[in-house]
């Protein structure tokens, strides 16, 4: 899915052009595009729908569009591509990445082609550009102020850009290609001076000076006729030279190139080290050249199985072919084939930009334009780029360079035919390795000598890891680090051995074998932890849940963890978190069973704890998201965390962990872990609330429900319906809004009571129900005020405010606000910067607007230093609107 707004506005689907609708709606879903992801409020899109005073019932009309928008889009299938349309108070939100927008593409090109060295570089990317216009922009909207505003801004950039393209092609001295480029738009823009005068300039260096000084007598005639006026100094300027057939004008740009584009000014090399003991591979060694070397930007497909040594393959092969590639070698892990997320397309480009030289503020915002720079540096180079990891074909495309000298190699344990398919991929497929190849790596490892005096036991080692190379080297290193026993007897253990290959899948057997007979030499408290490991609910761990897991301390565990680091079993990823291989994560956990059967119960009652201690850094003074449970066991340590910023990291870090914990839990039948640890990351939750966080919650509603405990139920649909209103769907927000303070007053509890009222009234105020909301609103701020409770009076006063603010009762928004500020504690940085932006509001809806700047410059800053974006954005949005009106 995509949206057109250069020419008529559309959505742009697999199956063609969808209409938004009537050109009201259309003028709708336009006013929005143009300002994707910032809330547009409802008076603006009203001024966009009529071009005089609004009629009495505009608001409803306005309210049946988006209503009708919301249906297209859904039936298309927006939400898969990230688009969401949803209601913020008194405004409408079109949330989507910009990319899907053909104008902001647009811009983003034109952007990029400006900031290139070269010309051949600007005339393509303003080509690229250029292309995305079908039509004059908007065509199909109201011909209303603001979106004729806005068609008028995009159709200047639209020409200035022809201009650009034809200086562009003029450096190249490419003239005649210059004046057909200006001579289109001449004719449609008779009065448009700047391109007379770079038309009458193009065509006397491409040799036509009678048709230059003929267009100019035509635009001079245009100009006193039209608007009784004499042509400007520039177009003067450029008659005059003509006249005096000499200076700038009629010189040609010498027809000499200019350094080409591929020439780097930085040769990139993100290789890493070539592998150590490479052996093997001569007859794939030989395929790869021939595949790499057909021409017109090949793309080299090495497939195989897990641990046949697909990566060692395309390292060695990609270092002994360095001369091949003078102009640098790119490399990225994809991690196709890892429970760690792969990553994202802009990431990956925005390293290859940095590595080509690109400086870190020119690199565009988006995929898309990172994309299009990326194939622009690569064209006429000659390059490698290697692609390790890889799962799908889809993730491969956007990362493979432009120039037909350039070599991409892909590695992945799938076969990608839809890269072979759409980009002629040539496969290199590798098998495991032959005996003499497998005993030969051995030898790498241990000597000539050693494996020379048991050959026959070498060969059946060989045989035995199944000629994988990640088993044989893992195997090689247990028997170097033992150097007085015999190959043989390395052969016996492998033989016992074989009944319990199953544990890993058929294509990983070699690796299961070479593991376990490294866990089976490890020190035993270094081989329960292993064990240990498979119990553990994410992907990577810190020593805290380590201990856990283990029953031992946080210091026991972090000298295990090293240990099993130097056994190349973990890796430490970022300091102080270990992750182990994909594989012998697999290994792990078919070791679970017998790991102590406890371990997990101790993980999930140390989560308990570490969310509360992160709860209580990220939000002092606020209520407790639940308490213990009765037969809790306390950790043997607790992380402490410094501040905000420290449990914010804890709760990104261990999100995928907290998750399986929750799932876990409940496949147990420890409802009461789940409901709680579903909750635990709930300041993150307020902080990233598009984040996805709902199948979370409904997972912790369902235990909620199973252990039928009110207390449990109330706090989850009060924070999972304030996750779905935020989310845009407030029919699903408001069941569980509506039953929360009942649950809560069911418990006892009257912070939790209070908190689910004003959950409530603010989604009924953002619907429409004013009346109740601000009742609602009220009874919250009693309950609060009874229980005297800080941040539950804070909360309830925040959101009375905000009430206030749409009612246009900036007075009374004031008042409120001024008291939640003296309540607050000092310490809570988000919620003073939420304050403030209210308070910011209410100065400003009362008129004292040098007071409102100061607080929305202070909330925009104070924001910013807490790592909350969306405050930021907010006051930024807020001080704009206010220097707009000023």
């Amino acid at each position: 899915m995509e949206f057109r707004l250069l020419g008529s506005v559309a959505i742009v689907t697999e199956g063609g052009d969808v209409a938004p609708g009537p050109a009201k709606r259309t003028s709708v879903l336009a006013a929005l595009l143009l300002r994707p992801n910032t809330a547009v409020h409802v008076t603006a899109l009203m001024d966009a729908l009529w071009e005089d005073e609004p009629p009495t019932h505009a608001k409803t009309v306005l309210q049946g569009h988006v209503s009708r928008l919301r249906a297209l889009l859904a039936a298309h299938g927006a939400e898969a591509y990230g688009v969401e349309l949803t209601t913020q108070g008194s405004a409408y939100l079109l949330r989507m990445p910009e990319s899907l927008v053909d104008a902001h593409r647009f811009e983003e090109l034109v952007g990029l082609a400006g900031a290139q060295r070269h010309a051949a570089d600007s005339v393509r990317m303003l080509r690229e550009a250029l292309a995305y216009w079908q039509g004059p922009a908007l065509t199909g909207t109201v011909p209303s102020g603001p979106l004729e505003a806005a068609a008028t801004a995009l159709e200047e950039l639209r020409l200035s850009s022809v201009e650009a393209l034809a200086e562009a092609y003029g450096k190249l001295g490419e003239h005649g290609r210059a004046a057909a480029v200006l001579r289109t738009e001449a004719v449609a823009h008779p009065l448009r001076e700047s391109l007379a005068a770079a038309l009458m300039t193009a065509l006397a260096r491409a040799g036509r000076r009678s048709d230059a000084l003929d267009w100019y007598h035509r635009t001079r005639r245009l100009l006193a006729e039209e608007l009784g006026v004499d042509p400007g100094r520039a177009l003067s300027e450029t008659y005059a030279g003509l006249l005096r057939d000499q200076g700038a004008v009629l010189a040609p740009v010498p027809d000499v190139p200019e350094p080409p584009a591929q020439e780097p000014s930085v040769v990139p090399e993100l290789l890493p080290r070539a592998p150590r003991g490479f052996t093997g591979r001569q007859a794939e060694t030989a395929l790869l050249d021939r595949a790499a070397g057909g021409g017109e930007g090949p793309v080299c497909l090495v497939t195989g199985p897990a641990g046949v040594g697909k990566t060692a393959f395309a390292l060695q092969w990609a270092h002994r072919r360095r001369a091949a590639f003078p102009d640098g070698r790119l490399f990225a892990d994809l991690r196709g084939f890892s429970d760690t997320p792969a990553p994202e397309t802009g990431v990956v480009l925005r390293e290859f930009l940095l590595a080509l030289g690109v400086p870190q503020q020119r690199v565009p915002e988006t995929a898309v334009g990172r994309g299009a720079l990326f194939r622009t540096l690569t064209a006429g180079r000659r390059m490698l780029v290697v692609l390790d990891n890889a799962r799908s074909s889809e993730q491969v495309r956007p990362l493979l360079p432009g120039g037909d000298d350039c070599v991409t190699v892909v590695t992945s344990r799938d076969r990608l035919g839809g890269l072979i398919a759409s980009d002629a991929a040539r496969p290199v497929p590798l098998g495991q390795l032959p005996p003499d190849a497998a005993t030969a790596l051995l030898a790498t490892v241990l000597g000539e000598a050693r494996v020379a005096a048991e050959p026959d036991a070498a060969a059946r080692l060989a045989g035995l890891c199944d000629g994988l190379p990640l088993a044989l080297r893992v195997t090689a290193a247990r028997l170097a680090e033992r150097p007085g026993r015999s190959l043989g007897a390395m052969v016996g253990e492998l033989a016992d051995e074989q009944g319990r290959l199953a544990l890993l899948d058929v294509e990983d057997v070699g690796v299961s074998a070479a593991l376990r007979l490294t866990v089976q030499q490890l020190p035993d408290s270094a081989a329960r932890a292993f064990r240990a490991l498979g119990l553990h609910t994410g992907s990577d761990l810190d020593h805290f849940a380590a201990a856990a897991l283990t029953g031992t301390t946080p210091a026991r565990a972090t000298a295990d963890l090293e240990r099993l680091a130097a056994a190349h079993l973990l890796t430490e990823a970022v300091p102080g978190r270990w992750t182990p291989h994909d594989l012998v994560r697999l290994y792990a956990r078919g070791l679970a069973p017998q790991a102590d059967p406890e371990g997990l119960r101790r993980l999930l009652d140390h989560y308990l704890y570490t969310g509360l201690a992160a709860d209580a850094a990220a939000e002092p003074g606020s209520q407790p998201c639940y308490a213990l449970p009765a037969d809790v066991r306390r950790p043997a340590a607790v992380p402490e965390f410094e501040g905000r910023t420290a449990a914010l990291d804890w709760y990104v870090a261990e999100r995928p962990a907290l998750e399986g914990a929750v799932a876990a839990s409940a496949a147990l039948g420890l409802h009461d872990r789940a409901w709680r640890l579903a909750l635990v990351a709930w300041p993150l939750m307020l902080m990233r609330l598009q984040d996805g966080w709902t199948p979370l919650l409904e997972a912790g509603l369902a235990s909620a429900e199973a252990v039928g405990d009110p207390d449990a139920q109330s706090r989850t649909r009060a924070l999972l319906g304030w996750i779905l209103h935020q989310e845009g769907r407030n029919e699903e927000a408001l069941v569980h809004l509506e039953r929360a303070p009942a649950l809560a007053a069911e418990a006892g509890d009257p912070i939790s009571e209070a908190i689910a009222v004003v959950n409530h009234a603010a989604v009924l105020d953002a619907t429409g129900e004013c009346a109740r909301a601000r009742t609602l609103m009220r009874e919250a701020v009693a309950l609060a005020d009874r229980i005297g409770h800080p941040s539950t009076q804070v909360l309830t006063l925040q959101h009375l405010a905000g009430h206030c603010l749409g009612a246009g009762e900036y007075e009374e928004a004031l008042a409120h606000v001024l008291r939640a500020g003296e309540l607050v504690a000092p310490d809570a940085v988000v919620v003073q910067a939420q304050l403030r932006i209210v308070r910011g509001e209410a100065l400003a809806g009362i008129g004292r607007l040098d007071e409102a700047a100061h607080q929305l410059e202070r909330a925009a800053a104070d924001s910013e230093a807490a790592g909350f974006p969306e405050g930021s954005a907010r006051a930024a949005e807020r001080l704009a609107r206010l220097a707009a009106g000023r």
